[in-house]
C-alpha cells in the first residue's frame, strides 16, 4: 500500500511539474474521457461475470445464474463488487479536479492510466489472494482520493 501511494505521489509530482495549462472546456474533456476509461472497466468486469454466468440457456433460465465453476463465478463478482466501488470514487474525481484545479491539465490523464494499472493488476492477481492484490487495489484507489484532496485542498484554499 504504501509502495502505491509512493507511484501516486510520483505521478502527481510528475504531472503538476509538466502539465499544460488548459481551458477549462479541456480540462473537462480529459475528465470525460478518463471517466470513460473507469466505466469501460466496470462495464469489463459486468461483461466477464455474464459471460461466465450466462454459459448456457439453463445458466440463462436459473434464478441464481449460476456456472459450471462457481468459485470462478465469485471471484468474478468480487471483482466486479470492488470495480464498482473504484469507479464511484474515480468519475467524480477527475470531473471535481478538472472543475476546480486549472494546473490538472496533465495530471487528470495520468491518474486514468494508474487506475487502468491498478485495474489490471487487482484483476490479474485477484486469484492468488489480499496481499498479492493488494498493490492494484491501493494504485487505484489512492489516484482517485488524491484527486478528491487536492479538489478539497483547492476549495479550502478559496475559502480562506
Amino acid at each position: 500500500m504504501t509502495a502505491a501511494l509512493a507511484v501516486v505521489a510520483l505521478a502527481l509530482l510528475i504531472g503538476w511539474s509538466v502539465g499544460p495549462t488548459l481551458s477549462p472546456t479541456d480540462r473537462i474533456l480529459r475528465a470525460v474521457a478518463a471517466s470513460t476509461v473507469a466505466a469501460l472497466w466496470l462495464a469489463a468486469a459486468i461483461g466477464h461475470v455474464a459471460a461466465l454466468r450466462f454459459t448456457s440457456p439453463a445458466d440463462i433460465d436459473a434464478a441464481a445464474g449460476g456456472s459450471p465453476d462457481s468459485a470462478q463465478v465469485a471471484m468474478a463478482q468480487a471483482v466486479l463488487r470492488n470495480t464498482l466501488e473504484q469507479v464511484v470514487l474515480a468519475i467524480p474525481a477527475y470531473l471535481a479536479l478538472a472543475w476546480v484545479v486549472e494546473g490538472s491539465g496533465a495530471i487528470i490523464p495520468m491518474l486514468a492510466g494508474l487506475f487502468s494499472v491498478g485495474r489490471t493488476l487487482f484483476w490479474a492477481h485477484y486469484a492468488r489472494g489480499a496481499e498479492a492484490r493488494a498493490f492494484g487495489f491501493a494504485l487505484g484507489f489512492y489516484s482517485s482520493v488524491a484527486a478528491l484532496v487536492i479538489v478539497l485542498v483547492a476549495l479550502v484554499g478559496r475559502l480562506i
